[in-house]
């Protein structure tokens, strides 16, 4: 089977967390741009990702979507960079625990609140997250573990969960607590973080811009 490692992304989208991760990982990968005017929807993508969204990998015949899953699976797919706890290693759990709380309190948490969605005292029960300010809470309880959510490990759940935390600080969905912040800036300020958001800077840089319409 072909090992190929092909990353489908647009430089403004989702996408830009699974770059890091493909920093981390430090293999060789193809990057596939997609345009969101024209070939995200295509066919052609559309048989890798029916829901025609960024990112998407595909690693020899298996393809993976969603941002969660490819750094998961990215770090079980390449064990040599030590981005997941082995089987058997009790940080396991914590490592599976954070990469899916950012995949579903967070994410929802803060979508809901950047739309306005509020949720009411006797609805919390019915909202997975509880309320946006059990999350926050959540959010700070992983931090307590240390430098990182698996204390002074790095692992692909800070790729995914740090990503949410850097992105709602940024755009003012998350609060600004002092250890989110202290957090976030010690992701921004790895190496693969610099190279991924360097890349990906640059192809934005790169896109022509519309010509302005004359007055």
């Amino acid at each position: 089977m072909s090992e190929d490692l092909i990353f489908y992304t647009n430089p403004m989208s989702r996408g830009r967390i699974v770059r890091w991760m493909l920093e981390e990982v430090g293999q060789p990968y193809e990057t596939e741009i997609l345009s969101y005017e024209t070939t995200l929807k295509s066919p052609a993508y559309l048989a890798i990702n029916p829901m025609g969204k960024v990112p998407a990998i595909k690693h020899g015949d298996t393809v993976v979507t969603e941002c969660g899953a490819i750094c998961a699976y990215l770090a079980d797919a390449f064990p040599q960079a030590g981005l997941a706890p082995p089987l058997g290693d009790k940080r396991r759990g914590p490592y599976f625990r954070w990469m899916f709380f950012a995949a579903g309190p967070i994410e929802a948490a803060v979508t809901n609140r950047s739309l306005g969605v509020e949720i009411k005292p006797e609805q919390k029960r019915m909202a997975g997250y509880g309320s946006y300010e059990d999350v926050m809470n959540g959010i700070e309880t992983a931090l307590t573990a240390g430098d990182y959510v698996l204390g002074d490990t790095f692992s692909a759940a800070d790729v995914y969960f740090g990503s949410h935390i850097g992105w709602g600080l940024q755009f003012g969905s998350i609060e600004k607590r002092p250890s989110f912040e202290r957090y976030n800036e010690r992701l921004q300020n790895r190496p693969a973080a610099v190279r991924a958001r360097a890349i990906d800077d640059a192809l934005i840089a790169a896109q022509p811009r519309p010509e302005p319409v004359p007055a």
